[in-house]
């Protein structure tokens, strides 16, 4: 029989890449969404859709007892830094309770499937010259509700991990991008350039004066995958390029992929975020002693991400 793969967050950005990989791979994927499957339609019956809200924990205890996986891939989460600002209620509800509700379940199924929960680079937060490259030893000094979440999300699979010796591996995701992606740096100005080459006067853009390390999708899946394969339970790793980019140089990139010639008005109030961290490149060190790397060039990641919003505007 087929290894069975809970996919939480299957509708999103890398829900849905990973749902890609896992198909490839030969799984029996259950695609847990909350919303639309625009991500997935291209699977078709080849995965399994379940619709959860993974705040919602009776649903969420179905879903396990359900399904009763083989491996758990806990992407779900209200992903974006802004969005947490405004409305940190549901952030935390979503990242922190969904993470309990889902482990308590799999807990209470009595079964120990390999646990992979997405954390993020953001729990990191301000960052002094002497910790770059960040490595996974760093200390937390959260900028957002959103990286707050997500350090609650990281410090409670470890402790489920550690005192009821489940098969967790921790992730702190760095910026991860490419098709799909709404809502960063690079998709932000990706769709920006195919709308002003649709006929829009000009695209809006926020700070460009940080440094980011950005990862594509697709490298990032494979990370993941191979972390349930080689990765220590209880562990945290970093998935990143260990490349900063500026993220002026980003935008500069992709304007140079258009053949129309775009204004851009900097520093719009409504993209600023009320704290941005300027300098953010990690050490990915750990992951590569198991014999992960990033395969996918930053150009490649940034025409795709065009050609992807010039087809789905």
């Amino acid at each position: 029989m087929k290894m069975k793969a809970v996919v939480t967050g299957a509708g999103g950005f890398l829900g849905s890449h990973l749902a890609d990989l896992l198909v490839e791979k030969g799984l029996d994927v259950y695609a847990v969404i909350n919303e639309d499957t625009k991500n997935l339609g291209h699977l078709g019956e080849r995965i399994k859709i379940i619709r959860c809200d993974i705040a919602d924990k009776d649903a969420v205890e179905n879903l396990i007892s359900g399904v009763k996986p083989d491996y758990v891939f806990h992407m779900a989460a209200q992903s974006f830094v802004i969005p947490s600002w405004q409305d940190p209620e549901r952030t935390f509800k979503t990242n922190i309770l969904g993470t309990l509700y889902l482990l308590d379940a799999v807990k209470k199924e009595n079964i120990n499937p390999v646990i992979a929960v997405a954390c993020s680079s953001a729990e990191y937060g301000m960052n002094f010259p002497d910790e770059i490259p960040i490595k996974e030893t760093k200390i937390f000094r959260p900028s957002s509700p959103y990286a707050v979440s997500k350090v609650a999300t990281d410090m409670i699979s470890e402790l489920y991990a550690k005192t009821h010796k489940m098969k967790i591996i921790r992730i702190r995701f760095f910026n991860i991008s490419g098709p799909r992606k709404t809502m960063d740096a690079c998709s932000d100005f990706a769709k920006g350039v195919a709308e002003a080459e649709r006929g829009k006067p000009f695209m809006t853009v926020g700070n460009l004066d940080g440094i980011r390390d950005i990862t594509d999708a697709r490298d990032a899946v494979r990370a993941v995958w191979l972390l349930t394969e080689k990765g220590v339970y209880g562990d945290v790793y970093n998935v990143c390029s260990g490349q900063g980019y500026k993220v002026r140089d980003l935008l500069d990139k992709l304007l140079a992929m258009s053949t129309k010639k775009i204004t851009v008005k900097e520093k719009d109030p409504e993209k600023l975020r009320p704290i941005d961290d300027p300098l953010f490149i990690g050490d990915n060190s750990k992951i590569r002693k198991l014999g992960w790397e990033p395969k996918i060039k930053i150009e490649q990641t940034l025409r795709d991400t065009l050609e992807y919003w010039r087809e789905n505007l």
